[in-house]
């Protein structure tokens, strides 16, 4: 089975488009790949938005206020001094954009683990942390999802390890006694590679009155129905969650185990094709892919 590039899926109850032009204003190498309309659904019609930033692809829908953002889920941005001469200078920048209309979680400026680190929710309610980078560190990519977990970070990088294929640990620290409230040996920070996408974990000992939720999904782009089932059967945990190729792990994190070809659909320029197979997926928990490519054929 072929190792996997993780898209995160972002919920917006409008913004969408006006969020992912906002980001490929202000961070590096960036672009709309393709928008889309998903017609008649729960949530109306609804508009899709792919994208890129920094090589990193995101997805985004415009499907009405079911789920607001919080920062259980949140974004790594790595400047990294040897490889960008000018990595302060970008980071201050690129938390300036942010900060606009924003809200800042843990304020810009030095702190034990880095000389230069911020914490921002952005106008959309999407979480950030920018850090000046270790140059000495093992290099990561530009941005990593992070989870935010409540004690369970060092047992679930380990079972969603167990789950990609090709995946591997990374760094690992633990908080040491004396940093009430957090628990001694619980995880400061740790990062580990799902088939080609860098995640972090961290723990958190605060009662901080926010958990997963599908504003921000994972999803897995799978080749065959053989994949489709594969990741279904491990990831999949509460049942009232499934829907449309969406699913509920163990730990509350959503992901979206669907076709690669739906992104076929959605850029082929006929809106009866792409009604016609959305009408199918709307009637489905788990994909059947054999069924939507009949529906795509009008077989």
């Amino acid at each position: 089975m072929k190792k996997k590039r993780l898209t995160p899926h972002l919920w917006f109850e409008k913004e969408a488009r006006e969020s992912a032009e906002f980001y490929c204003s202000v961070f590096p190498d960036a672009e709309i790949r393709y928008t889309a309309m998903v017609r008649n659904t729960p949530s109306g019609d609804c508009e899709v938005v792919a994208f890129t930033l920094a090589g990193q692809p995101f997805m985004a829908i415009s499907a009405g206020p079911l789920f607001k953002f919080n920062p259980a889920i949140s974004f790594f941005v790595n400047f990294d001094p040897s490889r960008d001469a000018h990595a302060r200078e970008h980071l201050d920048a690129l938390w300036s954009a942010l900060s606009e209309g924003g809200t800042a979680l843990m304020p810009l400026g030095e702190y034990p683990f880095s000389k230069r680190y911020g914490w921002i929710q952005d106008r959309y309610g999407v979480s950030w942390q920018l850090i000046l980078s270790n140059p000495e560190g093992d290099p990561r990519p530009f941005i990593v999802p992070c989870l935010l977990f409540t004690g369970k970070a060092e047992e679930a990088g380990a079972f969603y390890r167990s789950v990609f294929p090709g995946s591997e640990a990374g760094q690992l620290v633990r908080y040491p006694a004396g940093m009430e409230p957090q628990r001694e040996g619980t995880v400061m920070f740790s990062d580990f590679r799902l088939g080609e996408t860098w995640m972090a974990a961290m723990d958190s000992g605060y009662d901080h009155g926010f958990e997963f939720n599908g504003a921000i999904s994972f999803m897995i782009d799978c080749d065959t129905q053989e994949e489709i089932d594969y990741y279904w059967e491990r990831l999949s945990f509460v049942p009232e969650a499934e829907a449309c190729g969406w699913c509920m792990d163990r730990y509350g994190v959503s992901w979206q185990v669907s076709p690669r070809f739906m992104h076929e659909v959605m850029t082929c320029g006929d809106q009866a094709i792409i009604d016609r197979v959305m009408e199918t997926v709307l009637t489905m928990k788990k994909f059947d892919l054999a069924a939507l490519e009949r529906a795509h054929k009008r077989v």
